[in-house]
């Protein structure tokens, strides 16, 4: 019998954009390899194929690992949520 005291894999992070749910990597440092790419590479979002789109896109997948860009991304979010509602 297996022990529950047994490592299980850690479930596979989900970013969600605009509804739809995609996997990212397991390993913490392809994520951060990732999302620093996605922002370094952004940044010459003149050039034909990458594009702008690309650094707030790096920087929710590294909000996943770190602390500071996660309080970023959350105060983000609230003063979005906060815009959009009509009357206040």
């Amino acid at each position: 019998m297996v022990s529950q005291d047994e490592k299980q894999p850690a479930p596979a992070r989900k970013i969600s954009v605009f509804g739809r749910e995609f996997n990212m990597p397991r390993s913490r440092r392809a994520r951060i390899v990732i999302g620093v790419g996605l922002i370094v590479l952004g940044i010459f979002g003149f050039l034909p194929v990458l594009g702008f789109w690309m650094v707030p896109l790096g920087l929710l997948v590294l909000s996943y690992e770190f602390a500071t860009v996660r309080r970023w991304r959350r105060r983000f979010a609230v003063w979005w949520e906060r815009r959009r509602r009509p009357g206040r």
